[in-house]
């Protein structure tokens, strides 16, 4: 299988072994991550930051609005009051993949860590 793009939402304070963990759990056993992609507001934080590094991949960030204008099947009323968009980690998956792209995994909560997959 070719690289996944692998979006991540994640809640402020958030460990980078709590992100580390969820997305592995995401990978297809085949899979390898090119790049995590995130909420620009999240993007600096130590445990996004620090997954990024452990994993070997740059991240990428979107700002809420370019997230909120990606349809996904998995909105969330919570998320658009919390950070502007309904939707962080499978917008932020669909946009770092690129045009003709489609959810491998769709967002699996866990904790303080939201993921998703997409190539």
């Amino acid at each position: 299988m070719t690289g996944l793009f692998v979006g991540v939402g994640a809640r402020p304070g958030v460990t980078a072994d709590e992100v580390v963990t969820l997305v592995r759990q995401c990978l297809p056993a085949d899979g390898r991550p090119v790049a995590l992609a995130t909420l620009a507001a999240r993007a600096a934080e130590p445990g996004i930051a620090g997954a990024a590094a452990v994993l070997g991949v740059p991240v990428r960030p979107y700002d809420a609005a370019e997230l909120a204008g990606v349809p996904v099947p998995h909105p969330s009323a919570s998320a658009r009051s919390a950070v502007g968009t309904a939707s962080v980690a499978e917008a932020a998956a669909l946009l770092a993949a690129g045009a003709g792209a489609v959810l491998l995994v769709p967002k699996v909560v866990s904790g303080r860590v939201t993921c998703a997959v997409a190539g």
